[in-house]
């Protein structure tokens, strides 16, 4: 029987707003409507609620207030990393992934069409993990190629949005120092879900976004490592966050991303153990009752991947290119891929970059947050073994 409700497992793509966080929204959408940058008592009243904001997320995150600079989102926050830094400091060499955000490898690549930059990719595994042997040789072609700037920015992500696999900060992060490279990664799906101790963690730029976390859409955070990196401006204007980010801010935004990180590290325990449970239902259920089922990289290990992405590999069938439709129909929301390219299970550059990949295979992306429950997990996959017997119906 199909459910009451539109079952949502798109959590990757964005999450729902938590009603906690809206409250904190609120008054700053409404009361406490003076622009930041005005020197009056309403100025002032919204300064100090984006200022104690900016607190909220340093305090989470062990760094300075100093460090954190808000942004329109993720993608402003990556481009703001990559592209400001290789002006800063003249940088004509980067290293990235294929499996990277559209965000990270848009920008890098059209650097490099431009010819201001030398782009690498870093190969990768079966599984689609990073080359860690093949990082270290491209860092170290650059260094010894002697001609111009020998410094090199790495940017690769901390958790694949599309098929779960987890890079170690801490190894990446020392071996980028190890050859005085600027690392950037996008933390965007694994913030909020993970913890991340700036002071201990070997990063110059990681980046969030409130949207991911059950907080607001058009609002995220760049943190800036004070102590190794100095950028100028992406955005200019006024002096806003620090003369670092001109335009006015998103004030409601703003409250609502700390207000959202701060639930997610209180509840963050918890809420790991439920959509844990969750994964692992649904791995199981699918193994049990269609046994040519397989699951793309590391996203079906769940303790050692990005535990809210399962990327599901179906067999081949007539209606794989209709299989994202057919759970619409459904009333089930999932992905074939990327957020950006959610409800489509073409054009995705991360299973593309995956060695063997089978064309004639169905591939959707299952992505779970605090709001589903196992009944919906138990729907999910009665649809889609339904969708692959040919006896069974939806109802």
């Amino acid at each position: 029987m199909k459910p009451t409700a539109a079952i949502y497992l798109d959590n990757a793509a964005t999450t729902r707003l938590d009603p906690e966080v809206l409250d904190a929204m609120l008054p700053l959408m409404t009361e406490q409507f003076g622009n930041p940058s005005s020197i009056h008592s309403h100025g002032r009243a919204v300064r100090t609620a984006v200022e104690k904001a900016r607190k909220t997320v340093a305090m989470l995150l062990n760094t300075s207030p100093a460090e954190i600079f808000f942004t329109s989102g993720g993608t402003e926050a990556d481009n703001t990393a990559i592209r400001s830094s290789i002006e800063t400091y003249g940088l004509t060499h980067a290293i990235t992934s294929p499996v990277e955000h559209h965000a990270v490898l848009h920008t890098l690549e059209h650097l490099a069409k431009q010819g201001i930059i030398q782009l690498s990719m870093v190969s990768l595994d079966q599984k689609g993990h990073v080359d860690l042997a093949h990082l270290e040789e491209l860092l170290q072609q650059n260094q010894q190629a002697g001609a111009g700037p020998t410094r090199s920015l790495v940017s690769l992500m901390h958790g694949n949005n599309e098929i779960g696999n987890m890079l170690d900060l801490n190894r990446v992060g020392e071996l980028c120092r190890s050859y005085d490279a600027i690392f950037h990664s996008d933390t965007v799906q694994t913030m909020g879900h993970f913890q991340h101790n700036l002071q201990q963690l070997p990063v110059d730029f990681i980046v969030g976004a409130g949207h991911k976390f059950h907080g607001p859409k058009g609002v995220g955070f760049l943190y800036v490592n004070a102590d190794r990196v100095k950028i100028n401006p992406f955005v200019y204007g006024g002096a806003q966050e620090r003369n670092m980010r001109g335009g006015t801010e998103n004030v409601y935004g703003i409250v609502g991303l700390a207000k959202a990180l701060e639930i997610a590290y209180r509840d963050m325990d918890e809420h790991r153990q439920h959509i844990t449970s969750l994964k692992s239902r649904m791995i199981e259920r699918l193994r049990a009752q269609m046994p040519d089922v397989q699951f793309n990289g590391d996203s079906a290990h769940v303790d050692t991947s990005l535990y809210t992405v399962l990327n599901v590999s179906l067999p081949a069938s007539d209606i794989s290119d209709m299989l994202l439709f057919s759970l619409d129909i459904a009333r089930i929301s999932a992905s074939g891929g990327s957020a950006c390219s959610s409800g489509s299970s073409i054009g995705s550059h991360v299973l593309a970059a995956l060695p063997g990949l089978d064309a004639n295979r169905g591939y959707v992306r299952f992505s779970f947050g605090k709001y589903n429950t196992a009944d919906e997990i138990d729907y999910a996959v009665d649809t889609l073994v339904g969708l692959y017997t040919k006896e069974a119906k939806l109802v």
